[in-house]
């Protein structure tokens, strides 16, 4: 039907009041609006995932700098600490 010059798009029917409708075409109707319904549920979810990704890999990035500086630190202690003993057995012995 042409309404003011444009044809009518998509128009959005209730299969439940629709009077045509057989029931094989409402059980049609229902499955494709359930099979769109997932379909959206998909897309919401697998930008939910990524962004939980980006926001897990980023907690990660800024906690690894703090980590790794601590373990070089304790090392470079532990290496200072095996330094001063071999000085001091240095010394014993002579």
């Amino acid at each position: 039907k042409m309404a003011g010059g444009e044809a009518e798009v998509a128009r959005r029917i209730d299969p439940a009041r629709e009077p045509g409708l057989s029931p094989e075409q409402r059980r049609l109707m229902e499955q494709v609006e359930r099979a769109q319904r997932q379909r959206a549920l998909q897309r919401r979810l697998r930008g939910r995932n990524a962004l939980l990704g980006v926001g897990i890999g980023a907690l990660v990035m800024g906690i690894s700098p703090a980590d790794g500086y601590t373990f070089y630190s304790v090392s470079q202690e532990r290496f200072l600490d095996e330094l001063e003993q071999e000085a001091e057995r240095a010394r014993a012995w002579a």
